[in-house]
């Protein structure tokens, strides 16, 4: 599990910006510390997270809050870390049965660490590795196939592939340097020279770019709400933890020039100083290139050295999450980047108007920002005319291990759903029979094998009831057991629900109550769903009853009463 609801949870991302900013601002300095203390440690986070809050000069619960929070922090540690993939995609390769190999292989139990402190083992969502699963990281080292166990074993050769990545569209966007040679570091040395930051907001206005992160919103009205502003701040937001998805980490693995020139527009159309890229710290070689990518920008004068040293050109920082998927909602993600547990706020205030550190904040994905170097190279009205009138540009959709093409496809939104399984996809490997699609992420949505006939396009899929979210595709043949795929959902929700608000926390915990037998959900389930689709704080409890009425159509009559 990636996120935990600690019994007492400590001061929350407010009481603790009110804390730090009585105690000098040093709360931000709280994650690395925490990380610090944990790698050197198999204790539980009571026995040292005290102590590092202590070191701060903040009082022990800032530090026990996030410390208890945040999987990465609060799961036991060995000398050996061995952390398992148990997400969707990996579950739909082995029916999950590859976790019990695993800790028969490494004679450990998952969440603990063995009797001689020497290796643990901890169950995440996900890895990223979607088109070659089951997965798991053996450190920092990536294994992957259906002989995970062996190979974690010291019985089988490491095996952990690239990305297998293919432009669609004749004239890629977001892999133009990937599969093309396009330099994103020169239209960024174009745009400082020639441009004003009004031209920048222009060229995206007229581009229809929406966030490509799930909500969708526009791009330069977000922009607007926070424009002009120098204390303003832009977010990258690589917290990629949508299973299915491995788009963001293709994107700053293999190009992160592009990720990083993408958020130096972002800035410069904003007038921000200063720039933050927060990735998984499930995706460790994205991370160590994109710190190798900013020492070179720094170097040739693309970026500042310091905050003190920026201007039109921004100082931009890589910080690490810490195993939390509802951390990756933009003001979760700012309490991460606070200090805090990885909890939703309320909104209003928004974050372009009181974000990070209460200052104007702009929390924009990865790939929204690796689509901005060609929009600016070849205008926005060239980006609009692809894609359909009120959805346009381009998309990464990520195919799962169980399709015969695996892999990140680049294509025009509104591509049929249907075309990208089949022509691009191949169909499913061997030839079996596609029973249900899940779009989206586990919050997405599932579509019927027999009603593929949807555009590519967040209208259309919501129409039948799906989301289109990172656009990651996850497939489920004849092999899927309905019920176990039913409790895998809610098993992710009530693991990764923050625990902020009832509906949610409580709701996801019921859900998955009713979802442990085969007697239905009961008379009650309407309600539950009712209540957390309405009442929840932010789009993850909101969405969990959605995206199983989805999957309930989409088995038909073997899940009978959960399409409420």
């Amino acid at each position: 599990m990636t996120g935990r609801m600690p019994e007492e949870p400590g001061p929350g991302p407010d009481a603790l910006r009110e804390l730090t900013e009585r105690h000098g601002g040093r709360g931000g300095l709280l994650p690395a510390a925490l990380e610090r203390a944990r790698s050197g440690t198999a204790e539980s986070p009571e026995a040292w997270a005290p102590r590092v809050a202590e070191a701060a000069g903040l009082p022990a619960a800032a530090g026990l809050g996030p410390a208890t929070f945040f999987a990465d922090l609060a799961a036991p540690r060995g000398e050996r870390h061995v952390r398992v993939c148990t997400a969707t995609a990996c579950f739909a390769a082995r029916g999950g049965e590859h976790l019990d190999e695993v800790e028969r292989a490494l004679g450990v139990v998952a969440g603990t660490v063995d009797e001689t402190g020497s290796t643990s083992l901890r169950t995440v969502h996900c890895l990223g590795y979607c088109y070659a699963g089951p997965a798991a990281l053996d450190g920092t080292l990536p294994r992957t196939g259906t002989d995970l166990a062996d190979q974690l074993g010291g019985k089988a050769e490491p095996s952990a592939p690239d990305i297998p990545a293919t432009d669609t569209t004749g004239a890629p966007v977001l892999l133009a340097g990937i599969v093309g040679e396009q330099s994103a570091w020169d239209v960024w040395r174009g745009a400082v020279a020639g441009l004003r930051p009004e031209d920048v907001r222009e060229e995206v206005a007229a581009s229809g770019l929406r966030g490509r992160g799930g909500a969708g919103f526009p791009v330069a009205a977000k922009w607007a709400a926070a424009a002009g502003k120098r204390e303003t701040v832009v977010v990258a937001n690589g917290d990629e933890g949508d299973p299915g998805s491995y788009a963001d980490r293709l994107l700053m693995e293999e190009d992160p020039d592009r990720v990083l020139t993408g958020l130096a527009l972002a800035c410069f159309a904003c007038g921000a100083w200063r720039g933050t890229v927060l990735v998984r710290s499930e995706y460790p070689k994205a991370m160590a290139r994109l710190r190798r990518a900013v020492e070179r920008a720094t170097r040739t004068g693309d970026l500042a050295f310091s905050i003190e040293t920026a201007g039109p050109r921004p100082f931009v920082e890589i910080v690490e999450g810490a195993g939390s998927y509802v951390a990756g909602e933009e003001t979760a993600l700012i309490a991460r980047l606070e200090g805090a547990r990885g909890c939703a706020r309320p909104r209003p205030p928004y974050p372009t108007d009181h974000g990070l550190w209460d200052e104007p904040t702009v929390v924009n994905n990865v790939e929204t920002l690796a689509a901005l170097p060609w929009i600016v190279a070849h205008g926005g009205a060239s980006y609009a005319r692809r894609g359909v009138a009120d959805e346009t540009g381009t998309e990464l959709v990520c195919l799962s291990e169980r399709f015969a093409r695996p892999g990140a496809y680049e294509v025009e939104l509104g591509t049929p759903v249907g075309e990208i399984v089949t022509r691009f996809g191949g169909g499913l490997k061997d030839g079996r029979e596609l029973v249900a699609l899940q779009i989206g992420g586990p919050l997405g949505g599932f579509l019927s094998g027999h009603a593929l006939d949807v555009p590519l396009t967040t209208a259309a899929l919501a129409e039948h009831g799906a989301a289109l979210g990172h656009a990651g595709m996850v497939a489920f043949d004849t092999g899927t057991d309905p019920y176990a795929l039913l409790r895998h959902v809610w098993e992710f929700a009530a693991d990764e629900s923050c625990g902020a608000c009832s509906p949610c926390r409580v709701g996801t915990r019921r859900g998955l109550e009713r979802a442990q037998g085969r007697d239905g959900p009961g008379e009650t389930y309407e309600g539950l769903a009712k209540l957390m689709g309405e009442a929840s704080l932010c789009a993850f409890g909101r969405r969990v009853p959605a995206a199983v009425r989805s999957l309930a159509r989409a088995f038909g009559p073997s899940l009978e009463g959960w399409d409420r």
